[in-house]
């Protein structure tokens, strides 16, 4: 995996747990040699993570609708920032740059985001990793849900395995790199 489109908030959340996990990620990213893919903004969870990455001298694109640039604040110090015209081409671009995905703790627009990769994923019209990292409990309630959809016949149990799950960073991304080894020898493609 070359690069990783994180989704994550705007806001910082309210635990130090959420800001020390956006460090660890930027961490592993960069000692992986991945390149951050995120939302371009300038504030919260996103600034966190696009701010480490930086400093330990990795790559950091950013993708920012134009409506959005003055209220996230869009980030003046990427390596890269693409203002586009609306969410849809934010979220068809960092796909397009982004050989996997992965979520944060962050609110609607990042479930938003994680969700539409996922039916993607489901649907076999990317496969590519897709990860969601549950700092703190956070995502409990979520992975639950998606527990009694199975239950309730809305969601094949082989569907739900496709979200990959975990607490500690590193072993994320190792899983997604290992996913994506099995799909690019299943599929003939070239990591």
């Amino acid at each position: 995996m070359r690069s990783i489109c994180v989704y994550c908030g705007s806001a910082k959340g309210n635990s130090p747990a959420f800001h020390l996990a956006a460090l660890g990620m930027a961490q592993q990213l960069v000692s992986n040699k991945i390149e951050l893919v995120y939302g371009g903004g300038d504030v919260g969870i996103m600034k966190i993570i696009a701010d480490e990455v930086l400093r330990l001298g990795g790559h950091v694109t950013g993708v920012i609708p134009k409506a959005l640039l003055d209220r996230e604040v869009g980030h003046n110090n990427l390596n890269q920032l693409h203002v586009v015209a609306n969410m849809h081409e934010r979220k068809a671009m960092m796909a397009e740059l982004s050989d996997g995905f992965i979520a944060l703790p962050g609110g609607i627009g990042t479930l938003e985001e994680l969700f539409e990769m996922f039916t993607w994923l489901q649907l076999g019209f990317h496969h590519k990793p897709l990860g969601l990292l549950n700092v703190d409990g956070f995502y409990d309630q979520l992975l639950q849900f998606l527990d009694h959809a199975v239950q309730s016949g809305f969601l094949k149990p082989e569907h739900n395995a496709l979200l990959i799950k975990e607490t500690d960073s590193s072993l994320l991304i190792r899983r997604m790199q290992h996913f994506e080894e099995a799909v690019n020898s299943k599929y003939g493609l070239n990591s």
